[in-house]
């Protein structure tokens, strides 16, 4: 027999294999926490800025204040409010386009709705200065139209909506939505009903997956609001890019810190409550109630 043959040499590879795999783990996870420090220190080092009196004196020999935030407040409120206005909007609209379109486009599947679905996804290929300019040629000669929100809010809405189609349309895939239907209309229900309380609740999590997209995107987006802007229709982003550009740096870090403050808790309350409306409606109870 030979040597590699015996226990002992089996026994060899087999530490040798195992010291491979927790080295790969190793060396993953530094990896990890390598990249994770690459990209977060910057962020931490900005919102500290934001809560420090001097940045260039340093934390410890200038003190902290909230000051600069107070400032970003006194300056941009308006810009602020009007973020999120504009992004619950486009929620609003994403919402009442959106998931009827999904479940129309989903449920008829032919060469005409599957053009219709890459013609409302183009956008995503496209950049936002090209749909920006697209809207500004086509729509700003209606001056009142130009100078409000509201033509923000449309480049917002043709940006998401592809975000909540996709979203809705992969749950919606994925449940058999159209076996749903069937059962539903065996039953005796009409087509509204079957939509409202059938699809709809089997269809909340990719609504909710949407949700998120669409309002993380809308209250981030710069560069189509950049060109639709106006002076009196500044949101966050454009909003933080004027502060960077024309204020020091403590108050442009304190606007990094309100954008924060903002949009995180906002996305970790939606997460939440789409966490807890999907364990309800996977629940033996609410299963029986949607049979019914």
């Amino acid at each position: 027999m030979r040597w590699r043959d015996t226990w002992p040499a089996r026994r060899l590879r087999l530490l040798g294999k195992e010291m491979q795999a927790r080295l790969l783990k190793s060396a993953q996870l530094v990896t990890t926490i390598l990249v994770t420090l690459f990209l977060t220190v910057p962020v931490a080092l900005s919102l500290a800025a934001g809560v420090t009196s001097n940045y260039f004196q340093g934390l410890r020999r200038s003190g902290v204040t909230l000051a600069w935030i107070g400032e970003v407040w006194s300056l941009y409120s308006d810009s602020i409010l009007l973020s999120l206005i504009v992004a619950l909007s486009t929620l609003v609209v994403t919402l009442i386009i959106g998931v009827p379109a999904a479940y129309t486009l989903n449920r008829r599947s032919s060469r005409l709705t599957r053009a219709i679905e890459e013609i409302v996804t183009l956008p995503l290929a496209i950049p936002g200065l090209a749909i920006s300019l697209a809207l500004i040629t086509t729509y700003g000669g209606y001056g009142s139209f130009r100078r409000s929100w509201v033509f923000i809010l449309v480049g917002h809405v043709i940006y998401t909506l592809p975000f909540m189609l996709r979203a809705v349309m992969a749950v919606l895939a994925s449940i058999d939505a159209r076996t749903l239907e069937e059962g539903a209309s065996s039953l005796g229900a009409r087509p509204w009903q079957t939509f409202l309380h059938v699809i709809l609740p089997n269809a909340f999590l990719g609504i909710v997956a949407g949700s998120l997209m669409v309002v993380t995107l809308s209250i981030g987006e710069f560069n189509l609001t950049w060109m639709l802007h106006t002076p009196l229709t500044k949101t966050l982003p454009v909003g933080l890019a004027d502060s960077y550009a024309s204020m020091r740096l403590e108050i442009a870090s304190a606007y990094t810190l309100v954008f924060f403050v903002m949009i995180v808790p906002l996305l970790i309350g939606l997460q939440l409550f789409g966490a807890i409306v999907g364990r309800t409606s996977g629940s033996p109870s609410a299963n029986g109630r949607m049979g019914a």
